[in-house]
């Protein structure tokens, strides 16, 4: 017994020499028969070289002869490099620049990925322009997608980093696959000399291999990556599992979920093996024993399948020392199976309480703590759900969900337990300055409680990526209600000052009454939402900041959506509540018109749609821009009283513009007008509609009501000139 046992020891030995002689040679990724590199660039299938050795015709891959470089099958794309553990391959893309100062418009057309399995990744790619006054925007079949300013100053002749001055950036819409690029004057200032750049670029590379970025100037062409890991998502692996999580996987290999991919499905070889997981039995044994120290000095290492053993090997040995350690071992293995049982669920769950701890650390939950010591325990009420609520709530984040993409992150819809459809914004890149922003809104939410502002049901911080629950709004934008609009139901000029006035009272109350006063600064028809009422809901506070009292200003990197800026706040990089009074400006003028506040498509004169209001005031022409439907609907006078309001609102000189204090009164006062008119000869129907900022007007009781409002919405001699010269 005593010698089968020793030769079963050897046996055991020698299958191990075996296996590491044969795992010594590491295994083609390639396709069997078919070449695995072109040049130095390594081909793994499912991209292949020659008829038979790539998946289908996207994965195809041209190795040129003379310069030895790969070229991707889809739109002759040159490969720098493909990674199956990613999911991803990097390829060239063009610099599209402009150095001929009398072209307005300079269009290029970039990659097009259409009909392929690829699309432009979102988390490692950043739309980047270069430049002075340089306005780059990305574009898809005339619609603008994102786009970025890149300005110069006077005192910044030194060029460093990509910060807006010379050179901006923007991220890159998700399941992008083509696009065009589109740049101009922005006309910021008059420093317009010197070439215009604008390319798609990998941001690892950007940061990490150029010591200078503006070297960028004098490239072709720059990297770029692209996501197959899309495709990977609807594919069937050579052989299955029925475990993790049901995903196709190699069975020598396992599922892995990379939380930066949007579909994080793809295959990996399993502990202790290495190759292609792609492949049938593409995933072979790596020979540990290989490694000197692989095993304490006086034992053998055993190579074993995903793994490797060390025991004695000593025949010199008697036959009670080896049925001695036979034994023991047999009984130590038995110990640690009982300990490791009794152990499994005190462990697991230590386990599960730290990655908790490290997520919610990582989350700024520290952060968020702080704000919560300081904010008079409004904070305190927000709700703090767990991951797995809000995973059933949404589907475990189904593509279907999606309501939208915002700057920050992505949002879905979803239904929690007890009935109630919410909106669940969820991160996609983890880094330090997203989670400041994530606490911040956080923390000015919690302290808002108005009815035109979307209440913050709670938030998680518990999973890798942080998670905000939100209050479902369920009929869009007002951006999509007044340039989408349907003929069905055209939005009328009641409605339009209703939402106006519902916005202007929660502005408001964020400046003037909130416990600590608060700068939107990213004031948009985009963010305001509509809920089932068409009733307005201020949104998106992800770049706002309480103001300490004593503060007129907050001074920042500008920050905001180009169209609606402030120029005096751009200039200066001093934000007023006076800045969001001119956001807001533009919002009611795109109620007024009906047009989009900045457009390449339109003339150089009507580009900027504040530029072209004002300049249509000046020349009496104002009729001639608004909607055709406010025009019908509304009054005269009160259309002038609005249009001169939008006017002060949009005053370059900030102290000269209204406070939104004043501005809602304003356009409270005008509905109060306006509904005294249309129910004159039922005076016992009326009622005064308060707002939480503003009050009714003292002179509402005067019979003709009119007069009182001019009185009080203290008409300049502009407006009045325009109720007597309107001749265009």
């Amino acid at each position: 017994m005593v010698v089968k046992f020793q030769l079963g020891l050897q046996l055991i030995w020698l299958l191990g020499l075996t296996k590491a002689s044969a795992a010594t040679v590491s295994p083609s990724l390639a396709k069997p028969g078919c070449e695995d590199t072109c040049g130095n660039i390594s081909i793994p299938y499912p991209f292949g070289i020659g008829e038979g050795c790539y998946q289908n015709a996207s994965f195809k891959i041209s190795c040129n002869n003379q310069s030895f470089k790969p070229f991707l099958n889809t739109g002759n794309l040159e490969v720098l490099e493909i990674s199956l553990k990613l999911g991803t391959v990097r390829v060239n893309s063009p610099v599209i620049s402009n150095c001929n100062d009398s072209v307005e418009l300079v269009t290029g057309m970039s990659i097009d990925l259409k009909g392929s399995p690829f699309s432009f990744s979102t988390a490692s790619n950043r739309f980047t322009a270069m430049g002075c006054d340089n306005l780059a925007l990305m574009t898809r079949n005339g619609d603008d997608l994102e786009g970025c300013v890149s300005i110069c100053k006077s005192d910044s002749a030194r060029e460093s980093g990509c910060d807006g001055v010379r050179c901006c950036q923007t991220s890159v819409p998700a399941s992008l696959q083509t696009f065009s690029v589109k740049m101009t004057r922005a006309g910021l200032n008059n420093d317009t000399g010197g070439c215009k750049y604008a390319f798609l670029v990998d941001q690892d590379w950007f940061i990490s291999n150029l010591s200078d970025p503006f070297a960028v100037r004098s490239m072709r062409y720059v990297p770029v990556v692209l996501d197959w890991r899309t495709y990977i998502a609807n594919w069937t692996c050579p052989s299955s599992s029925s475990e993790n999580y049901n995903a196709y996987c190699n069975t020598t290999g396992y599922c892995s979920m990379n939380s930066s991919l949007k579909y994080g499905y793809g295959c990996s070889c399993g502990w202790g093996s290495q190759g292609n997981p792609y492949l049938l039995n593409g995933c072979q044994d790596v020979n540990e024993c290989l490694k000197p120290d692989a095993c304490s000095p006086g034992m053998i290492c055993v190579n074993l399948e995903n793994g490797y053993g060390c025991d004695y090997m000593d025949t010199r040995r008697s036959p009670a020392m080896a049925i001695g350690l036979g034994i023991g071992i047999g009984v130590g293995l038995l110990f640690i199976l009982l300990v490791s049982l009794w152990l499994y669920r005190i462990v697991k769950r230590k386990r599960h309480i730290k990655l908790k701890q490290k997520f919610f650390k990582q989350n700024g939950g520290l952060l968020l703590q702080q704000q919560m010591s300081s904010s008079e325990g409004s904070v305190e009420k927000t709700k703090i759900f767990i991951a797995k609520e809000l995973e059933k709530a949404t589907d475990n984040y189904n593509e279907n969900r999606i309501l939208g993409h915002g700057g920050h992150g992505t949002v879905y819809k979803g239904m929690l337990v007890d009935g109630r459809i919410v909106a669940v914004k969820k991160s996609n890149i983890v880094d330090q300055g997203q989670i400041e922003q994530f606490i911040n809104e956080v923390a000015i939410l919690s302290q808002i409680n108005h009815r035109n502002v979307v209440k913050l049901l709670g938030c998680c911080l518990e999973t890798e990526v942080p998670l905000l629950v939100y209050e479902f709004i369920s009929n869009g934008t007002l951006y999509d209600l007044i340039h989408d609009q349907s003929e069905e139901f055209p939005i009328s000029w009641r409605d339009r000052l209703r939402i106006a006035t519902e916005v202007a009272g929660a502005v408001a109350y964020l400046h003037s009454a909130a416990s600590i006063p608060i700068y939107h600064r990213d004031i948009k028809s985009t963010n305001i939402l509509l809920d089932d009422k068409h009733r307005a809901k201020v949104a998106d506070f992800g770049i706002s900041r309480s103001v300490p009292i004593d503060k007129t200003h907050l001074t920042t990197l500008v920050q905001g959506t180009f169209g609606y800026l402030d120029p005096e706040y751009f200039r200066s990089c001093q934000f007023t509540e006076k800045s969001d009074v001119y956001s807001f400006g533009i919002v009611l003028v795109e109620l007024l018109t009906g047009r989009k506040p900045v457009s390449s498509t339109r003339s150089q004169e009507e580009k900027s749609l504040a530029i072209y209001f004002l300049s249509s005031i000046k020349e009496n022409c104002l009729f001639d821009i608004l909607d055709a439907r406010v025009v019908k609907e509304g009054g005269k006078e009160e259309l002038i009283v609005v249009a001169d309001l939008a006017k002060r609102c949009l005053n370059l000189n900030g102290k000269k513009r209204p406070t939104m204090k004043e501005v809602a009164m304003d356009l409270e006062g005008l509905r109060i007008y306006q509904g005294n008119s249309a129910v004159e000869q039922k005076p016992q129907e009326v009622e005064c509609y308060r707002t939480e900022t503003s009050s009714c007007w003292d002179a509402f009781s005067n019979s003709t009501g009119y007069a009182s409002l001019e009185d009080n919405a203290a008409l300049s001699l502009d407006v009045q000139s325009l109720l007597l010269n309107q001749s265009c």
